[in-house]
């Protein structure tokens, strides 16, 4: 009943039977395209010098935080670092130069990383490139169905919902690194409860080395912002943790010992003979899941980062850049991408 308050004269509501997903078309403007309005084209109105430097170290300080984390955030998502990098690269430049927000930054996020492994591991990674193309095309039609009118019927109350539950999963999903246990071949469990009881099997095999570099690098994430809140916390943790495993001989496991990083640039690889009626319909599910996911994530980071500028956001305009940028991202080799509110908060900190 409470679907009804919803409904408008001019309103048609859709119930798709997906996980519980709800559309609705306004029919006095399905097809709107001409408030698609990127903010970029506005800001540069009035750009000027000043804003200009203050971009160009906020660009500089973001990359620093996206670097390392687009990394853990791709091995997080059950795929090659690179893929992460590919990622912050194609869908941050994709967003911020099509996006409805002056300020949000996006990349591969932690609230995917658990969904992505789910989705690799059932699928591959062709199968998951796939049904990212397919997010991003669901994207661009959720914004012709203005799905983003839909937010203000969502309960504040998922937000941090929402992300505790983001937080939790992430911490028993780093537990195995951090404490550097070692799985055997062929073990590479998924759901939080799977990693949970692989950890109890094989926790004889605890690193202590593992852990001391552990330690050292959370305490100098929480403790750096009160000594230096200009230089990012993250770039100071992974030089000192870098340093300690080199020269001191740590036999801890490191990101070069365990996978080889390419400097080439992000090129076209997506397979597009993939694409078929049966790959589609099989995908389609998943594609949905992420679609919905991202639209929502991304706006929802777009609202607090509007909080923190005191500013509105174009949130149509923002779902179509979300979608042009997670196609893009899977075509480049990247992975589904949203509005990140963590690089998001740098850029505007530092006056982005």
């Amino acid at each position: 009943h409470s679907l009804l308050s919803v409904v408008t004269r001019n309103t048609f509501l859709i119930y798709i039977k997906y996980d519980i997903i709800i559309f609705y078309i306004n029919f006095r403007g399905v097809v709107d395209v001409e408030k698609f309005k990127p903010e970029l084209f506005a800001v540069l109105k009035n750009y000027s010098k000043d804003q200009l430097q203050k971009d160009i170290t906020a660009g500089i300080i973001v990359a620093i935080i996206a670097l390392p984390l687009s990394i853990a955030l791709g091995l997080a998502s059950g795929v090659t670092p690179s893929m992460g990098i590919y990622t912050a690269i194609i869908a941050g430049f994709l967003v911020a130069l099509l996006g409805g927000s002056k300020v949000q930054i996006a990349g591969p996020t932690a609230a995917f990383a658990t969904i992505v492994a789910k989705k690799k591991k059932k699928n591959g990674v062709e199968g998951l490139m796939l049904a990212t193309i397919m997010a991003g095309v669901l994207l661009i039609i959720m914004r012709l169905l203005q799905f983003a009118n839909l937010l203000k019927y969502i309960p504040y109350t998922i937000t941090p919902g929402f992300t505790a539950g983001i937080a939790v999963t992430l911490l028993i999903g780093q537990l195995k690194d951090f404490t550097g246990i070692a799985f055997p071949q062929g073990v590479a469990p998924i759901s939080a409860l799977a990693k949970l009881t692989a950890l109890t099997a094989y926790g004889a095999s605890l690193n202590l080395q593992a852990v001391l570099i552990g330690v050292i690098s959370l305490a100098i994430l929480i403790l750096w912002p009160k000594i230096n809140a200009k230089i990012p916390g993250s770039l100071i943790a992974v030089i000192v943790a870098a340093a300690l495993v080199k020269f001191l001989g740590l036999q801890v496991n490191t990101i070069g010992s365990l996978f080889t990083i390419s400097n080439e640039l992000p090129h076209f690889t997506f397979n597009f003979q993939a694409i078929n009626l049966a790959s589609i319909h099989a995908l389609f599910p998943d594609a949905l899941t992420i679609a919905v996911l991202a639209g929502i994530e991304s706006l929802l980071s777009a609202v607090v980062a509007d909080s923190m500028i005191q500013s509105r956001h174009r949130s149509n305009t923002e779902l179509i850049a979300q979608g042009i940028a997670n196609i893009g991202s899977a075509c480049f080799g990247g992975i589904p991408a949203t509005g990140a509110i963590a690089r998001t908060a740098a850029n505007i900190k530092n006056g982005g």
